[in-house]
């Protein structure tokens, strides 16, 4: 019974760890959002969305509003957008988006990362070969016709539309993120997140142990406070 006790409370533990990451992320994107068009959504694109990326979370309403009432505050330290890109073990690529009032901090810990994992920090462009910028919106499907609004949607930049577990994935260029954004939005279509991720375009195949060691640096990365996203290449 006590070994039983234990594994849930880990379980919990876990859950609430994977929680509580999301929610700084999502504070740090709302601060950003703010700090370059403003605390209202109805005339902030950018924070419409990460408030409805809060939402698919189950971020509280009242921890939202506070995030947004704390990046409004002339006193809150300007976040800047940088990303990190390198090679961990066995040639896979990493790379890293991060938010952060001190980069000095923030570069230093990246390094120590990948140091620690037998892998280089490398020059920022130097992976773009590998990962195409897309993004990525989740709809519901409840109600949509795929075909008929792949049609409509191509005119502005959907490459590509899948169904998964009653919801719609839409792929976009990079360049029509705020595009889609506003089609959408025209459709009154409920956008559940959006996301501008970065896609391999080759992949590395591991075995389990050498996949082990993959998975820490990563593990490593996003446990980081200044670390919103890590895109990596290696087949899972």
């Amino acid at each position: 019974m006590g070994r039983i006790f234990e594994t849930r409370k880990h379980v919990m533990f876990a859950r609430y760890a994977r929680m509580a990451k999301g929610f700084t992320k999502i504070g740090r994107e709302i601060a950003i959002a703010v700090k370059q068009h403003g605390p209202n959504p109805d005339s902030n694109s950018r924070l419409r969305l990460v408030i409805q990326n809060a939402k698919a979370i189950n971020m509280p309403k009242d921890r939202i509003d506070a995030a947004i009432q704390r990046a409004s505050s002339k006193g809150e330290a300007n976040l800047e957008e940088l990303t990190y890109e390198g090679y961990g073990p066995y040639g896979v690529a990493v790379l890293a988006e991060c938010a952060t009032d001190n980069t000095t901090r923030t570069v230093s810990n990246i390094r120590r990362y990948f140091s620690r994992s037998n892998g280089a920090l490398g020059k920022t462009g130097s992976l773009d070969f590998i990962f195409e910028r897309k993004g990525v919106f989740r709809i519901s499907a409840e109600g949509q016709n795929r075909e008929d609004l792949e049609l409509e949607l191509i005119e502005h930049g959907a490459d590509e539309i899948e169904e998964h577990e009653n919801e719609l994935i839409i792929y976009t260029k990079f360049a029509g993120f705020g595009s889609m954004q506003k089609a959408l939005e025209e459709r009154k279509i409920n956008i559940i997140s959006a996301e501008k991720q970065r896609i391999p375009g080759t992949y590395v195949t591991l075995n389990e142990e050498q996949q082990k060691e993959i998975n820490e640096l990563v593990e490593a990365l996003e446990e980081d406070d200044d670390v919103q996203m890590v895109f990596h290449n290696m087949q899972e």
